[in-house]
C-alpha cells in the first residue's frame, strides 16, 4: 500500500510533466531524474506518470492552438521557420513535440493549422515518450 507522501510524490512529477508541457516553463526532468535515482517506484511507472502529463499539456496546447481565431503571425524567423516545418511534415512534426523550446509551439501551431486530431495526438504523446526515455536513459 502506499502511503500519502509517495502518491505526491507521483501527483508531482504529473503536475510538473503536464506545467512542462504548455507553454509556461517547467522542471518536469528533474522531478523524474529525482525519482529514478530514488528507486521508490518502478520505472514503468514514473514514465507513464510522466508521459501522461506531459502529453496531456501537449494535447491542450494543441486544442488552445485550434481555439486560436486571429490569424497566427510567426513574426520572428524562429517561429516561420517552425510554421514551415509543421505544414511542410504535418502531423509528424510532432514527433518532435518533446524538443525543448519546439516542440510547445510545434503542438500550438498544429492545432492552429488543424492538423488531424487523433493522429496529433497520438503523435504528440509518443514524443513525449522519447524525451522521457531519454531522461531516464541519462540518468540512470
Amino acid at each position: 500500500m502506499t502511503s500519502f507522501t509517495d502518491s505526491l510524490d507521483l501527483w508531482g512529477l504529473f503536475a510538473s510533466s503536464f506545467i512542462s508541457s504548455t507553454l509556461l516553463p517547467g522542471g518536469s526532468e528533474v522531478v523524474l531524474g529525482y525519482l529514478v535515482n530514488t528507486a521508490t517506484y518502478p520505472v514503468w511507472l514514473l514514465l507513464l506518470v510522466a508521459t501522461l502529463g506531459n502529453g496531456l499539456g501537449g494535447s491542450v496546447t494543441f486544442a488552445l492552438g485550434w481555439w486560436i481565431v486571429n490569424p497566427f503571425k510567426a513574426e520572428s524567423k524562429k517561429h516561420q521557420r517552425a510554421m514551415k516545418y509543421v505544414q511542410r511534415y504535418g502531423a509528424w512534426s510532432l514527433l518532435l513535440s518533446w524538443v525543448p523550446v519546439i516542440g510547445d509551439p510545434l503542438c500550438l501551431l498544429a492545432g492552429w493549422l488543424k492538423l488531424p486530431v487523433l493522429l496529433s495526438v497520438v503523435l504528440i504523446f509518443l514524443g513525449k515518450l522519447a524525451r522521457y526515455w531519454v531522461v531516464f536513459w541519462v540518468v540512470s
